[in-house]
């Protein structure tokens, strides 16, 4: 069966769910494709840093900042940094002063899902290709044996978009990192020692070429990133089906580490989870192309150390968004006018990630941090 939508958004993370939101708020009806079966069918992850400069803006475009703010995990501003033998070499306490509030990623996506016109997420239709029509329309065939028509085709899909290859030939590339995910459950009754190592906030020990970044939830749990320079293949060494096995693979590249910080690893709660870090080439861009365009990871794919990506994936659909309702009757001004400004800003933003995960897995990489954070304290401080 095929349907047609004048306006089909493939992806129901954030940036789609966004472009939705403000496309509603001026009247333009737009629905929303979803390979998840559910809004439940599983964790949406860890925790957000919402910037002030772009995140931020996408939720005041969205008419649903004040509500965002009541999401904000209190202290999560929080900073740490330490050296490999565990020592602590900079503390920074949130005293609510930030502008990169803390917040759970499920929790904001159900805020967006929350304010959109029941029916907009069509959930379970996992896009298995698309392909340009000869009338100017663009088809898009799912996996249940579906399919739909659309007039204007937004790709919010992601790393491994199904509309990309409509504009470019760009694939994402292993960056030469990788992480092995974990959780500390329930962490200051059970993992008391590790919940005082790492804090209230985000957390970073640094050294040779690896180290852990971790964060507390707002469950109280602790959600450990380990993540080191490695062969692209170095991940398919993990046993996923012993955690044990998998735990021991991984402490052996930490063994010069103190003990209290191998125990997030050696103390992980349920199996390791295994995610290479890959990127789009820093300034991917395309050349306008009547009736789709591309939003988010799908666009401008980034490493996740300049914390850019779902913040650039909203304010990208609020900006589609807006420049939609600011054209009507225009669409291809619109595309336009929205990529004129995406390509700069995702350039940029790609460019500071890329240079992050040099500095944080080249040589000298905590004492180059540390010069970093001193560089941008405030005055007085």
């Amino acid at each position: 069966m095929t349907t047609h939508h004048p306006l089909a958004i493939l992806g129901g993370g954030l940036g789609g769910l966004t472009l939705a939101r403000v496309l509603h708020l001026h009247g333009i009806e737009a629905t929303v494709f979803e390979l998840e079966d559910s809004p439940t069918a599983r964790t949406q992850g860890g925790m957000l840093d919402i910037h002030q400069d772009s995140g931020q803006l996408a939720l005041r475009a969205a008419g649903l900042y004040e509500d965002f703010r009541g999401l904000i995990h209190p202290g999560g501003e929080a900073l740490r940094i330490l050296d490999p033998q565990g020592t602590v070499r900079r503390a920074e306490e949130d005293d609510g002063t930030g502008t990169r509030p803390e917040v759970d990623r499920g929790q904001l996506r159900d805020l967006l899902l929350g304010s959109l016109p029941e029916g907009t997420v069509r959930w379970g239709k996992k896009a298995t290709g698309t392909r340009a029509l000869a009338d100017g329309r663009y088809e898009v065939a799912f996996a249940d044996g579906s399919a739909l028509t659309t007039d204007l085709l937004v790709g919010a899909d992601g790393a491994w978009s199904r509309v990309r290859p409509l504009l470019s030939d760009a694939v994402p590339a292993y960056t030469g990192i990788s992480f092995v995910e974990s959780d500390l459950r329930d962490a200051e009754a059970r993992h008391p020692d590790s919940a005082a190592l790492i804090g209230d906030g985000f957390f970073m020990c640094l050294g040779d070429e690896k180290g852990f970044l971790a964060h507390r939830e707002g469950d109280g749990s602790l959600h450990v990133y380990t993540a080191l320079k490695a062969d692209e293949d170095w991940l398919d060494t993990l046993d996923r089906a012993d955690p044990a096995t998998a735990k021991k693979t991984v402490l052996a590249r930490f063994e010069e580490f103190d003990e209290g910080l191998r125990r997030l690893i050696a103390d992980a709660d349920g199996p390791l989870v295994p995610r290479r870090i890959h990127a789009l080439p820093v300034g991917h861009r395309w050349p306008r192309t009547p009736g789709v365009t591309l939003l988010g990871d799908a666009a401008h794919l980034m490493s996740p150390f300049a914390g850019e990506g779902a913040n650039l994936a909203m304010l990208d659909g609020a900006e589609l968004g807006r420049a939609l309702a600011a054209h009507p009757g225009d669409r291809e001004a619109a595309l336009t006018a929205y990529e004129e400004a995406l390509f700069p800003r995702s350039t940029a933003s790609a460019t500071a990630s890329d240079a992050s995960l040099r500095l944080m897995f080249g040589e000298d990489a905590l004492a180059r941090l540390l010069d970093q954070f001193a560089a941008h304290q405030p005055a007085g401080h």
